[in-house]
């Protein structure tokens, strides 16, 4: 790690994700280099090793910081709300995913990779985000679901988490894609991620609502 102040240090780090988020709004994550990362930031391509060592490794930065804004949003809605019946916190928990495009892109597609290639220490900090996440869907569901036990929670979790997996592929089509089911003949429904997700929710928690 280089010398310099503490906020040198995430400032450069906050620039190459940045830099990194940038790029994958209109490039593919296997088509993306360090190189590609490295220009569009303010230092050289070279120091970027100094904080991270993979590509993977910054992918890995975005995926934790995009959960942190995911979890600062689930934890506003608890402290907006003292009660919410099951249609209304499904519609709440589908706005905060609405804006997390980038997130459910990088979990459903790029994940294994990330992870994969990743060190130890930066897994290891991006499952601390993860987990808060878990806990701040837990608070929420306390909250305004009183009669959930502690196993319909689990049951909701173990739904919802490898849900998110699927959304972004479900709502989210490339040209290339749409001309294929075309001709195939696949018939299909297109639906947002906001229409998808509070569908799903609000059918898990019909029966706990008030």
């Amino acid at each position: 790690m280089p010398k310099g102040s503490e906020e040198l240090t995430n400032a450069r780090k906050d620039e190459i994700i940045n830099a990194c988020a940038s790029l994958y709004k209109t490039m593919g994550f296997k088509d993306i280099t360090i190189r590609d990362i490295g220009a569009k930031t303010s230092f050289t391509r070279t120091s970027i090793y100094n904080y991270f060592q993979t590509k993977e490794e910054i992918f890995l930065a975005l995926l934790q910081r995009e959960h942190e804004a995911w979890i600062a949003d689930l934890e506003k809605l608890s402290r907006q709300y003292k009660s919410r019946s099951a249609d209304e916190f499904a519609g709440s928990l589908a706005r905060t995913l609405e804006k997390r495009g980038c997130m459910l892109k990088l979990m459903s597609m790029n994940l294994y990779d990330m992870e994969s290639s990743s060190r130890i220490e930066n897994l290891v900090s991006f499952k601390k985000a993860y987990a808060s996440a878990l806990q701040a869907i837990t608070c929420c569901l306390e909250q305004f679901f009183p009669r959930m036990t502690a196993n319909d929670i689990q049951d909701f979790l173990y739904a919802f988490f490898p849900f998110l997996f699927g959304v972004y592929p479900y709502t989210t089509h490339t040209d290339k894609q749409k001309e294929a089911m075309a001709q195939a003949h696949v018939s299909y429904v297109r639906y947002s991620v906001y229409e998808i997700t509070k569908s799903f929710v609000s059918r898990l928690l019909q029966s706990f609502s008030l």
